[in-house]
């Protein structure tokens, strides 16, 4: 058992990100990339995905907006965020993303916008979490390899 109480607790919610379903084996293969020579790895891509898919969510705001909708230009823009949000391991996120781009396919607008909703809720919340988890990382110090969630 780890020695230090913040490590723990990092490690404690760590594994509640992944026994909540809010992360997935993606998150882990980030961590298995950082190393020494760049601690910050995983913080810095989640970072970017953060400011890099907000403009997404904009541009599907707004494609939302007008109506009648645009379903392929929907389809193509939650392609662009799945994929990123599939680059961190945001398991929730990407799974609202597949709902969605079914709505897009079968034509509804209303699944789409309940699903978008949805899907900004789990974005949000995946966010906070993510961000108190890198806060308490920082105040842990280095970590060991990555190792996989049991």
């Amino acid at each position: 058992m780890e020695r230090n109480p913040l490590r723990r607790q990092l490690q404690i919610m760590r594994k509640s990100l992944f026994d909540q379903g809010y992360l997935d084996e993606q998150f882990v293969q980030l961590e298995e990339l950082q190393d020494d020579s760049n601690p910050n790895f995983v913080e810095e891509v989640v970072t970017l995905y953060y400011r890099d898919s907000a403009r997404l969510i904009l541009n599907l705001e707004q494609a939302l907006e007008r109506k009648p909708y645009n379903f392929n230009k929907l389809d193509a823009y939650m392609h662009q965020f799945k994929g990123s949000s599939s680059s961190i391991g945001a398991k929730k996120v990407k799974a609202e993303s597949t709902l969605f781009r079914e709505y897009c396919k079968s034509g509804n607008g209303e699944g789409c916008m309940r699903c978008f909703q949805q899907l900004k809720k789990e974005y949000a919340t995946l966010r906070k979490k993510l961000e108190a988890y890198f806060q308490l990382a920082r105040q842990a110090g280095p970590m060991e390899t990555a190792c996989r969630p049991k």
